[in-house]
Formats: structure tokens, C-alpha cells, sequence
């Protein structure tokens, strides 16, 4: 598995058409009025990878398998949501659970779909949401810090829970959160306004290429690092075509990338993962690991015998093992090497582990 991401924004803004054509299929909803989509619906996304593709072939492996992504598609939120206005009570314990949160703004202008506001305005919509985030949050880190329970907390978490209060009462840049705390120690602490976000700028046909008045507005604001620029329409047409046709029609429409790749790369980027590689007769597998792995952590994905009983790690990189056409002429001609318990595992490595049972 490699992340959960949380397709998140006000009703109608695009989030389950944009879903559908994430995973390629008709689950969610995609009606034009509010509250469509209840529950959240999960769709689990092979990652594409040409890499896994190339060593499945160097391999002749008979099964080749993706790592994933999960997209879950929840309920549009409302001005109010802390409070449980609209499905906010349950849209927030839903939010929880996910490993980043990707914003779907409306970015585009149409006389067909109803908004839950009078006019497009993406900066007022993003910060409609993360207020709400924030009022729920401060709630959560006043019950949570209450006398009864602050007993259960360990010193970091009650570090990170009066941190973040002293930052959303006192308008302060919650980047100092990300200073002072690593990534496990932030999502143990559940908080919604600390999860890495992805900000989704949803336009139409023409506004593909170089954005519009409307995400132009956005950036400004927000920046465009994190930021990306997407038709949920376009990306749903795209995906009713044969390859060659979408190889066309993206050419067509000035985009390099579908929206899937573009929001996988992003993803594993603010979450800091890596892909390692497993490759034989058998099967050629990709594993998602935290960046800074060490060789044990990764045999661990495999299973937990394998980091428990680790020897050392048979290791080759991408580039090796594809120019070396495989493990043999790898060994042979010196580019495997025996990495032990310290060793920091690569993107792209690919590796075969020894250990006791």
C-alpha cells in the first residue's frame, strides 16, 4: 500500500467526478446538488511505474504487482462543519483517517452546477474548509488536554497538541510544526490541519494548459508548490479512451501527464516515500517506504520474519540491474552489493533479502 489521500472541498466542487476518473469507474455519485456522496467511497489505484514494467520483462516474471494508492471520496463540507452543520460531524471523523488530504477547488465557471456560494471565489472556499479543520482541531486538543485525559498522552504528543494550539489561537505558521516535529509524530496526533495537503485547482478544457483568472487568484495566495491544475471532466473522458487515443487527445489539449500521475508524484513527495523493487522468475513487486528506509524497515514491508531475522540485503540499483539485463550479470560483473542493518534503501533499488526464520 502506498498512502490514503482524502478527496476533500465544498459540495459540487468536482470531488467524486474527479474520483471516478482517479479510479476509473462509476462508484461515487456525481450529481449536480449537495451532499451527493454520503459515505465516503474507497478506491484502491495500481501506481504506474514504468520501472516495475521494465524489470517484470528483464525478469520474465509471471506476476508483476503495483504498489497502491487509496482515494477516498468524502462528503462535501459546509461553513459550519465543526459544529455538525450539513454532514460535518461525520466528514471530519472520516478526514481522520487519511495519510494527506487532497482540496478539490472550483476553479471554473458554469451556469449548470449549483454552488453552495454565490460566486467562484477559490481562496474563499479553501479557507471555508481549513477553518473548519481548525475550529475542529482546537476542540479535539481541548478534550484531549483535559485533566482526565492528558494522563494517557505521552510527553511528545502533549508537546505537539500545545504546540499546534499556541499556532491556531495565535495565527501563527503552523510550518513551525513541521520544524520541530518529524512526519510519525504529526500523523499520530490525528490533527486535520497538520495533514499534508494537495491543493486541486478543478478547470475546465481550456484553462488546462496555463490556469486561469481563477487559480491565478489561488496561487497568489497559496503558492504553487503544491498546487496542481486538473479538469475532473477531461480526466474522466480521458480515461473511456484506448492508449493511443489518450496519447493523442492529451497532446491535443497541451497536457504531459494524466491528473493520476501528476497527484501520485505529489503525494509521495510531501509524504516522503521511496520505491523499492523485488524481481525473479516469480513475480516483480514495487513496496512503498518511507524516505531514509533502512534495509530491515524495507524487509519488514515484505513481512515482519523477514526484518526480524535480517542478514543482509542483495542489493542492485535500478540502472544496474536493467543495463546488467538481471540478478546474474549484476553479480557477475560486480554491481550487486551486500548491504547490512544501517544501510539507507534507495528509490529504485532493487533488493533480495537473506534472513534467519
Amino acid at each position: 500500500m502506498g498512502f490514503k489521500c482524502g478527496i476533500v472541498g465544498l459540495p459540487n466542487v468536482g470531488k467524486s467526478t474527479l474520483f471516478n476518473a482517479l479510479t476509473n469507474s462509476n462508484k461515487a455519485q456525481a450529481e449536480n446538488f449537495p451532499f451527493c456522496t454520503i459515505d465516503p467511497n474507497i478506491g484502491i489505484v495500481a501506481v504506474p511505474d514504468e520501472r516495475l514494467d521494465k524489470l517484470a520483462e528483464i525478469s520474465s516474471s509471471k506476476k508483476k504487482i503495483n504498489t497502491t494508492i487509496s482515494f477516498v471520496d468524502i462528503a462535501g463540507l459546509v461553513k459550519g462543519a465543526s459544529k455538525g452543520e450539513g454532514l460535518g460531524n461525520k466528514f471530519l471523523s472520516h478526514i481522520r483517517e487519511v495519510d494527506a488530504i487532497l482540496h478539490m477547488i472550483r476553479c471554473f465557471d458554469s451556469s449548470n452546477i449549483q454552488n453552495v456560494n454565490q460566486t467562484v471565489d477559490p481562496v474563499r472556499d479553501l479557507e471555508i474548509i481549513e477553518t473548519e479543520m481548525m475550529l475542529a482541531d482546537l476542540e479535539s486538543i481541548q478534550k484531549r488536554l483535559d485533566k482526565k485525559n492528558k494522563k494517557s498522552l505521552d510527553k511528545e504528543q502533549q508537546d505537539i497538541l500545545e504546540t499546534t494550539a499556541d499556532c491556531l489561537n495565535n495565527n501563527k505558521d503552523l510550518i513551525k510544526i513541521n520544524e520541530k516535529f518529524d512526519l510519525a509524530t504529526i500523523n499520530k496526533s490525528g490533527l486535520l490541519s497538520l495533514k499534508p495537503k494537495i491543493y486541486v485547482c478543478n478547470v475546465d478544457e481550456k484553462s488546462i494548459k496555463d490556469g486561469n483568472k481563477y487559480t491565478n487568484l489561488f496561487t497568489e495566495k497559496f503558492g504553487k508548490k503544491n498546487t496542481l491544475i486538473i479538469s475532473a471532466d477531461i480526466e474522466n473522458q480521458i480515461n473511456q479512451l484506448s492508449n493511443e487515443e489518450k496519447v493523442n487527445y492529451m497532446k491535443m489539449i497541451g497536457s504531459d501527464e494524466t491528473g493520476l500521475k501528476l497527484m501520485i508524484k505529489k503525494g509521495y513527495d510531501i509524504l516522503e516515500l521511496d520505491t523499492f523493487f523485488t524481481s525473479g522468475p516469480e513475480e516483480t513487486r514495487a513496496w512503498t517506504i518511507k524516505k531514509n528506509s533502512t534495509a530491515p524497515n524495507a524487509a519488514g514491508k515484505i513481512h515482519s520474519d523477514f526484518e526480524k531475522g535480517f542478514i543482509k540485503a542483495e542489493t542492485v540499483s535500478y540502472l544496474d540491474f536493467v543495463n546488467n539485463q538481471g540478478w546474474t550479470q549484476s553479480r557477475s560483473s560486480g554491481k550487486m552489493r551486500l548491504e547490512g542493518k544501517d544501510y539507507i534503501v534507495k528509490d529504485g533499488d532493487v533488493l533480495n533479502f537473506r534472513f534467519n526464520t
